[in-house]
């Protein structure tokens, strides 16, 4: 009987719609990726095909979030649901919004413009200046080319704000003192057990053997500034919105 009630106590929570688990800015995302690909045949309160109702957060063919991805980009056999081609950020969005469909309040959530983050990456955000998109500005940090189908929405606007928490371990800021002093500062790119990759500040390659360094220290700081303060909330959510239609493609 003990076990039976906690499988069912499992069950329970899979099923639950958990609104804390999921950042708004996936939510809205995903609210906006529902409208275009999936109204037609869903309907926008998620009742428009027989004996489903996605708002109720429960699903006949899924109870985990991996058995919605599973449904999402294989389809069911024998019914009207197709397969859809989604990337990993567009994946993570659509999920979100089905978990938390019946408690999203769209007006409550003043979506992104791209074309206005564009401006804003070009302009007052002086992004260029360390990053690159599409052949466009700098090498010294990560290129966002692709970015919108790497890290989702919520991910994105956390970068946005807070740097330091998405930073991968490969893009970490380096510095290394050569023997006769040398001191070079850079993002990694590559590290083995013999030597270091990296581009250095003043966008160059550099390779270095680590028996030929006294010092070499993978910083634990962002150099990107957090732009909480230096944006409006319109403004970053028109960034978050820009950055997630870099799909590198």
């Amino acid at each position: 009987m003990t076990s039976m009630i906690a499988v069912a106590a499992l069950l329970a929570v899979q099923t639950a719609a958990h609104p804390g688990e999921y950042s708004p800015a996936d939510i809205a995302y995903g609210a906006r990726l529902y409208d275009a690909q999936c109204t037609t045949c869903h309907g926008a309160n998620g009742d428009g095909v027989g004996g489903v109702d996605l708002k109720s957060g429960k699903f006949r063919s899924a109870v985990t979030d991996q058995d919605l991805i599973r449904v999402i980009t294989n389809g069911i056999q024998g019914t009207g649901m197709q397969a859809f081609k989604f990337d990993p950020s567009e994946i993570a969005g659509i999920v979100a919004y089905l978990r938390n469909m019946n408690v999203f309040d769209r007006g409550a959530v003043k979506a992104g413009t791209p074309e206005r983050g564009r401006a804003v990456v070009a302009g007052k955000g002086d992004c260029f200046r360390c990053h690159r998109i599409a052949g466009q500005g700098s090498r010294i940090a990560p290129d966002l080319s692709d970015i919108g189908a790497t890290r989702g929405a919520g991910s994105l606007m956390r970068s946005v704000i807070d740097p330091v928490s998405q930073m991968m371990p490969i893009n970490r800021p380096v510095r290394a003192v050569t023997r006769d002093g040398k001191v070079i500062n850079g993002r990694r790119l590559n590290e083995d057990t013999y030597t270091v990759q990296l581009i250095d500040d003043q966008e160059r390659l550099v390779s270095l053997t680590k028996a030929d360094l006294r010092e070499l220290t993978v910083l634990t700081s962002s150099p990107m500034p957090s732009y909480r303060s230096r944006l409006s909330d319109e403004e970053i959510a028109d960034v978050v919105a820009y950055l997630l239609t870099l799909k590198g493609r």
